[in-house]
């Protein structure tokens, strides 16, 4: 099994620049490192982003916007996440979990 490193934090504090730091440094050669984000990090990942990411001025239930988190989440863990950690890979997220239970 690989080893599942997740950044958490507000809008703006970092994560990204921290997810690359890292996600370099641990870039020796001797293991696969795989970068990633959510919600994001998929193709309906990246559609359901952008739904995410709106215009303020379009309503979204509080409800619906969970469920669409955690729709991207799903693909991004099933197509992503584990079959990295099934090969061994080191995988450096930026959000998971936490966001959402904040």
């Amino acid at each position: 099994m690989g080893l599942f490193i997740v950044f958490e934090g507000g809008e703006g504090s970092g994560k990204s620049t921290q997810v690359k730091r890292l996600a370099g440094r641990l870039n020796d050669g001797s293991r696969e490192i795989i970068s990633t984000f959510e919600p994001g990090g998929t193709s309906l990942g990246e559609q359901l982003r952008k739904v995410l990411i709106r215009p303020r001025d379009i309503p979204l239930d509080p409800g619906a916007e969970l469920f669409l988190f955690g729709a991207a989440r799903a693909q991004l863990t099933r197509e992503v996440l584990l079959p990295a950690l099934k090969r061994g890979a080191t995988v450096v997220c930026d959000r998971f979990a936490a966001s959402s239970v904040a």
